[in-house]
């Protein structure tokens, strides 16, 4: 293991997915989310094809035992990128980040109804301090949907950002499946395709004719979201989930950077500190789950026969 190297990547993952989305925002305006889920999804694929490649795993990497788990997956994922990507055009970059974070509370929840894990008072408290910083961030804008046309838009982006993070949660309790049978390389190739069909699924509904720098931006995300990708799967190797996962929290003061010299847009109190609860309680359940581990790991150890 080498921890430091792992941050180190985990940190670089975090960065591409944040510039990834701020291009993809960029672009928002006029592109709409189903043509943006298309680029990011078919440029990442030439960046993931050649570390596969690189790594002399292109034949076993792209091995599918289950291929219906991947459908699926990809169904979600690819809901889950739409939702996002959609709600890009209507709220600030912080914001959408902040709503983001409520996919891992929700794993813990749909982990317990579909997995049938077991779930104490500890994680059940941090979802729901979780879940009242998601209700603080969202305040505003559910109160402003009987407002005008804008104030009426960016509440119905906050909706669908929230049920964008309720279909990435699903899809992380599809992979939570399926890394029991799949190769880890397998599983981010074929999502990559998956939902580049599915997005190509979306042209009848009004795809535009980019303009030179919006292509470049789409182009780009692409690449950058498949080098994101590889960075995330390549830090798991350097260092221990529970060690770089508090990371990803990173991405908020990116968000916040990019937001205000980028797009102008100055985060309010509020969504701060709805943010800040969210973050928190992220964070405790990473800790919690962490110890879990430790402790599953020494009843595995004292079960095992003398030598």
């Amino acid at each position: 293991m080498q921890p430091l190297r792992g941050i180190l990547f985990k940190l670089i993952a975090v960065m591409c997915f944040i510039t990834m989305t701020s291009l993809i925002k960029a672009a928002s305006p006029h592109v709409p989310p189903g043509e943006a889920v298309f680029f990011r999804s078919l440029f990442a694929l030439p960046i993931i094809l050649s570390w596969l490649a690189m790594r002399g795993d292109l034949r076993t990497g792209l091995k599918v035992e289950a291929p219906m788990n991947h459908i699926w997956r990809g169904f979600a994922g690819t809901i889950s990128m739409g939702s996002i990507f959609a709600g890009l055009a209507y709220l600030p970059l912080p914001e959408v980040t902040a709503l983001q974070y409520a996919m891992p509370l929700l794993v813990v929840v749909f982990a317990a109804m579909f997995l049938n894990e077991k779930v104490g008072l500890f994680r059940i408290g941090a979802v729901v301090l979780g879940l009242i910083g998601v209700l603080i961030v969202l305040a505003p804008r559910v109160t402003a949907l009987s407002g005008d046309t804008v104030q009426t838009m960016e509440a119905v982006g906050a909706i669908i950002v929230l049920f964008g993070a309720v279909c990435g949660a699903l899809a992380q309790i599809y992979i939570r499946k399926m890394v029991q049978v799949e190769q880890v390389s397998a599983i981010v190739f074929w999502f990559s395709c998956t939902s580049t069909v599915m997005a190509l699924m979306t042209l009848p509904f009004g795809w535009v004719i980019p303009s030179r720098a919006e292509t470049v931006m789409l182009i780009t995300a692409g690449l950058i979201g498949g080098a994101g990708q590889i960075f995330l799967t390549s830090s798991y190797r350097f260092a221990h989930a529970s060690l770089v996962a508090p990371f990803d929290y990173a991405s908020m003061l990116f968000a916040i950077l990019i937001g205000y010299f980028i797009f102008a847009e100055v985060p309010t109190l509020q969504m701060l500190g709805g943010a800040t609860l969210i973050i928190l309680a992220g964070i405790a359940i990473i800790l919690r789950e962490r110890h879990l581990g430790i402790q599953r790991s020494k009843a595995r150890q004292a079960k095992l026969p003398y030598g």
